[in-house]
């Protein structure tokens, strides 16, 4: 084999294998997304998705960071936990793979736990545009940015 052909050989078998790479890693990103919005109310879940320089900025417009979010599970009271939680889903998932550096990309729908408000109205779902930059470390991936809009509806 002549050293041009053998160049090649090993570019197409690197370029397989990154690809496979990514692969591999959009399907742990995507397992990842869905395991955190079915655990949205556990702060473990939060402490292993959100990474310790997270910047979130909100559907409201608002800037937080990882500290503040868990912070909010500290602050919570038992009031709270007689609020029922919306389930939230994805759909639409894009995933573009640069090596160590992920971005995720979604449409988060967030269904009501109850049919009905108080008033005995229907309750109704909400959704959102969600952007996250996930870094890889020590062999996890963590969100160091998320962005969040709402999709209005008409």
């Amino acid at each position: 084999m002549n050293p041009m052909t053998r160049c090649c050989s090993i570019v197409a078998l690197l370029l397989m294998a990154s690809s496979a790479c990514h692969a591999s890693d959009a399907d742990d990103l995507t397992a990842m997304l869905h395991q955190f919005l079915a655990g949205v109310s556990d702060a473990a879940v939060h402490d292993r998705f959100w990474g310790e320089d997270l910047i979130y900025t909100s559907s409201r417009g608002t800037r937080t960071n990882k500290a503040e979010i868990m912070q909010g599970f500290d602050a919570s009271d038992d009031s709270d936990s007689d609020a029922a939680t919306p389930v939230y889903t994805a759909e639409d998932i894009q995933i573009q793979v640069y090596g160590t550096t992920a971005v995720v990309a979604f449409r988060l729908i967030a269904t009501p736990a109850d049919t009905m408000d108080a008033s005995g109205s229907d309750t109704v779902v909400q959704y959102y545009f969600n952007t996250g930059t996930f870094v890889k470390r020590n062999g996890a991936w963590q969100v160091v940015a998320w962005q969040a809009t709402v999709i209005p509806q008409p």
